[in-house]
C-alpha cells in the first residue's frame, strides 16, 4: 500500500503531504481544491505519462514522493516487489519499506526513482500495480479488458482454482499440439517444393537425354573439327611418308618408307648371317606394324568430317550437356 505522499510544485499545490490508512481512501472537496492535482501525483508514483504543464507556474520542476509498505501484501506478491526494486538496482530503507518518486522538470523531461536508484517509468508502473489503485469515474471500462474478466472469475469461487489449473494444462497441449502440426505443415510443404523441384531437373535432364561419357566425346569431335585442316595435312604427310604420295593420289620418283623397308627386309632376311636373318625378322615385324599404322591413317583421313554445319550442332549439344553440369553434377557420369 501507498502509505503516504508529498507533492511539491504540482499545479495549484505548492507543497502538500498527506499519511493514507490501509485500504479505500476517498479524495473529496470544493471544486479548486487540487484533487485533480493530487490524482495527477498518484497517477505520475504509479508510473504514468509526465506532463510538463503540470509544473506550477514559476517553478522550475514538480516533485512526487511516495512512501510503499508491503506488510499487506501476500508473502509471494510482496517477494515479486522486492525482487523488482533488486533487479533495478534499489534497495528498502531501514524499515523495510520503498521510496518512489517521480520529477517533472518545465522543460518537460521527466526522472523516476525507486529505492535510490534512477529508472524506467515502466519499471515504476510495474511496482506500483500491487500496491497502488486509482479508481475513477470510468473505472467500470475496465471490466471490458478480457484480462480483467479472468481475475474477477478466478476471485469468484474457490473451486476455480482447479478448474483453472486443469484449463492451463489443456491449454498448453494444445498449444504443443498447434506447434508440432505447423512444423509438420511446413515440413510437408517443403517436401512438395523439394518433389517439384527434383521433377522439374528430371524433366530438364530427360529433355536433354545425355549419354554416359558424351561431354568428353562431345569434346574430342568438337576439337577435330575445329582442327580438321591441321589433322587432315598431318595425317595426310604422315601417310604419304609410309605408303608414297600415290596413296593420296600424287606420283614422285621418291621411294616411299614402306618401299625401302621392304627392300631392307628382302635383303636380311635372305642372308645366312644369324645377326642379319635376327634383324630382317625384327623389319619384318615393324614392315607389318607400319602397314597397320597406314590403314589406321588412311580411315582416320576417311573419317575427317567436312560439314561445317556439324561442328555447330555439336557446339550447341555441348551448351545443353554444360546447363545440366552446371545445375545438377560435376559431369555428365556424375
Amino acid at each position: 500500500m501507498l502509505a503516504d505522499i508529498a507533492i511539491e510544485n504540482l499545479g495549484v499545490i505548492p507543497a502538500a503531504s498527506a499519511d493514507l490508512a490501509e485500504g479505500l481512501t476517498v479524495l473529496t472537496g470544493e471544486t479548486g481544491a487540487g484533487k485533480t492535482m493530487v490524482v495527477t501525483g498518484l497517477r505520475l508514483l504509479a508510473g504514468g505519462r509526465a506532463d510538463a504543464s503540470r509544473v506550477r507556474t514559476g517553478a522550475l520542476q514538480a516533485v512526487v514522493e511516495g512512501r510503499f509498505v508491503t506488510s499487506s501484501l501476500a508473502a509471494e506478491a510482496a517477494g515479486q516487489v522486492a525482487e523488482l526494486v533488486d533487479a533495478a538496482g534499489g534497495a528498502p530503507d531501514e524499515n523495510g519499506e520503498f521510496i518512489a518518486s517521480r520529477t517533472v522538470n518545465a522543460n518537460g523531461r521527466s526522472r523516476a526513482h525507486l529505492g535510490g536508484r534512477s529508472v524506467p517509468a515502466a519499471t515504476l508502473a510495474e511496482f506500483a500495480a500491487p500496491l497502488l489503485t486509482i479508481h475513477g469515474q470510468n473505472d467500470q471500462l475496465r471490466l471490458l479488458a478480457p484480462e480483467q474478466q479472468l481475475v474477477a472469475l478466478d476471485r469468484f469461487e474457490p473451486a476455480v482454482g482447479p478448474l483453472l489449473e486443469n484449463y492451463r494444462r489443456a491449454w498448453r497441449e494444445w498449444r504443443a499440439l498447434e506447434k508440432d502440426l505447423r512444423q509438420r505443415t511446413e515440413s510437408r510443404r517443403e517436401l512438395a517444393q523439394e518433389i517439384d523441384r527434383l521433377q522439374f531437373a528430371l524433366d530438364e535432364i530427360d529433355a536433354v537425354e545425355p549419354g554416359p561419357g558424351e561431354d568428353a566425346d562431345l569434346l574430342t569431335r568438337i576439337r577435330r573439327l575445329q582442327d580438321v585442316d591441321t589433322l587432315r595435312e598431318d595425317a595426310a604427310t604422315a601417310l604419304s611418308a609410309i605408303d608414297g604420295p600415290e596413296s593420296l593420289g600424287g606420283y614422285s620418283e621418291d621411294d616411299p618408307a614402306s618401299t625401302l623397308l621392304g627392300r631392307a627386309e628382302s635383303a636380311l632376311s635372305g642372308s645366312e648371317d644369324p645377326q642379319l636373318k635376327e634383324l630382317g625378322e625384327r623389319l619384318t615385324e615393324i614392315t607389318t606394324q607400319l602397314s597397320e599404322i597406314s590403314v589406321e591413317l588412311g580411315g582416320f583421313l576417311a573419317d575427317l568430317p567436312a560439314d561445317p554445319e556439324q561442328l555447330e550442332e555439336l557446339l550447341q549439344r555441348q551448351q545443353q550437356l554444360k546447363m545440366l553440369t552446371r545445375k545438377y553434377a560435376p559431369d555428365i557420369d556424375g
